[in-house]
């Protein structure tokens, strides 16, 4: 069946939408207006079996999209974008200390962590107030607040393009690192379906990022329980980074940058005031906003793109701002930081048809 649509094409299948020329503007979180070739939205993941016997999304370009938080769409998507709209938790294991939850990739992460803490788990508090699907979750092991996801996921269940056959990947396959794992590494290959959590009902809240003790203190909270970490770190979040509903934004653009001892002692040599931090095995983290800063590019703005004013990782749309516009921006914002730290500036987002 074929029904007319301003933007092209609609056709339904068993589980899932096809929709032609399909408009990404209200599919990305950095309001960047730009066309998909072919959307298909799955709301059934078993219609993930039929689908992949199509040739062309085999063999074809795919982008795997949850809510595009983590997207800069550097111009129109050629191939296919496959919109994960999948829901769905279940409780797998309901123990004592413990429960083990299976959430299907198209919940909304912001509101899973929420019915993790109504449920009297702990251990999610941290990572409140992120924007996107919990599919994404492990491509990039969010983190906050000195936390990351890979702590809590037991396995993920994905989709394997290659062999078109699916696997439960445990923690282990998935090769997590510092916004890093395995299907950061092999886009191509993996649609993630669900991710199962392992999560405590007990466990000693995570309160030694800065301001998070300050903000306890503000609220009153002197024995602070999961539910008033949250709350805390929501109310940092909210001051601190803007509100992609209101001004397009993608959350934090750039990675910490992890340098080796030579170059860390040479930073701290000539550039004392920046914060850096030991990261193990010779490796040290240094501060991006920092050094973003410190260059004179936090409120920076070219047109309708700029730097935020409310922090310095995050680039922002102020309005009309193209995909192209906003890379421009990244990339002077990487050649300002290297021309003064001799420092490398990565983007967490994946940007798509173009490269930083």
């Amino acid at each position: 069946m074929s029904t007319p649509a301003i933007d092209g094409s609609i056709r339904e299948g068993a589980g899932y939408t096809v929709i032609e020329n399909a408009p990404m503007l209200g599919r990305n979180t950095l309001h960047v207006a730009a066309n998909a070739e072919v959307l298909i939205a799955v709301h059934d993941d078993a219609a993930l079996d039929a689908l992949f016997q199509l040739p062309r999304l085999q063999d074809g370009p795919l982008l795997v999209l949850g809510g595009g938080s983590n997207l800069l769409l550097a111009g129109d998507v050629e191939g296919v974008v496959l919109a994960m709209q999948t829901r769905g938790i279940e409780r797998i294991v309901d123990a004592d200390d413990h429960a083990v939850l299976r959430v299907a990739a198209g919940e909304n992460w912001d509101e899973f962590v929420h019915f993790t803490l109504a449920q009297g788990y702990a251990g999610m508090e941290n990572l409140v107030s992120i924007p996107g699907t919990v599919g994404a979750v492990p491509i990039q092991n969010i983190g906050a607040y000195g936390t990351e996801a890979e702590e809590f996921i037991t396995t993920v269940d994905a989709f394997d393009r290659s062999d078109r056959q699916r696997v439960r990947l445990d923690r282990a396959a998935c090769a997590f690192g510092y916004r890093d794992s395995v299907f950061k590494h092999e886009r191509d290959r993996y649609v993630i379906t669900a991710v199962e959590f392992r999560l405590p009902r007990r466990r000693p809240v995570q309160l030694d990022y800065a301001g998070v003790r300050e903000e306890l203190a503000e609220l009153g909270h002197d024995d602070p329980q999961p539910e008033q970490v949250a709350e805390a770190i929501a109310r940092i979040r909210a001051r601190k980074l803007p509100d992609p509903l209101l001004v397009g934004n993608a959350g934090s653009f750039f990675k910490n940058p992890m340098v080796d001892g030579a170059t860390a002692a040479r930073l701290r040599a000539s550039f004392p005031a920046l914060p850096q931090w030991c990261a193990g095995d010779g490796m040290h983290k240094i501060s991006a906003a920092a050094m973003i800063e410190a260059a004179g590019l936090k409120g920076h703005r070219d047109g309708a793109a700029g730097v935020s004013d409310q922090h310095a990782l995050v680039l922002v749309n102020h309005g009309g701002a193209s995909g192209g516009a906003l890379l421009a921006l990244a990339r002077h914002v990487v050649a300002t930081v290297h021309d003064r730290y001799g420092v490398t500036l990565e983007a967490e987002p994946r940007i798509l048809s173009a490269t930083l």
